[in-house]
């Protein structure tokens, strides 16, 4: 059996194929990001997943693509927790997630930039054979312009510093705990603070059309473009690709201010999953 699994810091993808490519099951855990969570965590994830659990000792090719796995101590955390619990496995490949937006928005020989903006964000140049980052992510506290946890970020900060529209104000408070004790609690004692924050990004795209909002929407993805597209030379002369939730729901919006830089927006996707098996259809299981 073999395992694709497209992993943000919200939510899991899974996967399962046989040898012919014949898909066997699907099924969805939390995210599983080893930048933020420990082995436990991440062990009892995917442990509680009836699915996975059920078909623990039939898996023989894991190929997980997930956010956090960028570097070594990450990539090395993860696989250990994958080899322990799919014991028979022969062979766990680990790349981060900018590959599945890769493999799920291009064609080999053909260029074009792939951005994900999700709970985060990061963008990458495909030249059609070869993958390029120049920005080496720092995480969701120094970076991630754009993204779910940026607007959850900046939503918290300008709640409890008075600068949100009365009338908006209210409605957040309403459906959200913004009491300072839970905000820190969950910051800086609970798992997945950068979820946490992204969590509040629905509020935005709920209410992008109010003056507030399209200023912050705005303002993050004119970040996530100066700061990461436009790092590119050739950013002008090729599509520009889309994967995360982020991205898909405002993705007119993004749109909009990509013909301000004269950018082109190529395909956006909500999810990668489905572009994923298609390649590995395609390319890895001939």
């Amino acid at each position: 059996m073999i395992l694709l699994v497209d992993s943000g810091s919200t939510k899991t993808d899974w996967i399962a194929l046989n040898a012919e490519g014949t898909e066997i099951f699907q099924t969805q855990t939390f995210g599983l990001n080893p930048q933020v969570l420990s082995a436990e965590i991440l062990t009892e994830r995917i442990i509680n997943n009836y699915e996975l659990y059920k078909h623990r000792h039939d898996v023989t090719h894991v190929h997980f693509y997930g956010a956090g796995c960028g570097t070594h101590k990450p990539k090395e955390l993860i696989k250990g927790v994958f080899e322990d619990f799919f014991d028979k496995a022969q062979e766990i490949d680990i790349k981060e997630d900018t590959y599945a937006a890769l493999y799920a928005t291009t064609k080999r020989n053909e260029a074009g930039i792939v951005c994900i903006i999700g709970t985060g964000s990061n963008c990458s140049l495909y030249d059609g054979e070869n993958i390029e980052q120049k920005v080496t992510s720092l995480g969701y506290i120094l970076m991630d312009d754009g993204s779910g946890n940026y607007f959850g970020r900046q939503l918290l900060r300008d709640f409890h510093f008075n600068k949100i529209p009365k009338e908006l104000a209210y409605e957040f408070a309403k459906q959200f705990d913004l009491t300072a004790e839970s905000i820190k609690n969950h910051l800086y004692k609970m798992p997945n603070p950068n979820t946490y924050l992204a969590q509040f990004a629905r509020f935005i795209i709920t209410n992008k059309d109010h003056e507030y909002c399209k200023k912050l929407i705005r303002k993050g993805f004119k970040l996530f473009i100066e700061h990461q597209i436009l790092q590119f030379d050739n950013a002008k002369e090729i599509p520009i690709h889309f994967v995360g939730s982020i991205s898909f729901y405002l993705q007119d919006e993004l749109k909009s201010l990509l013909s301000e830089y004269d950018l082109k927006m190529g395909k956006v996707l909500k999810r990668p999953i489905e572009g994923l098996v298609a390649y590995h259809k395609n390319y890895m299981m001939v």
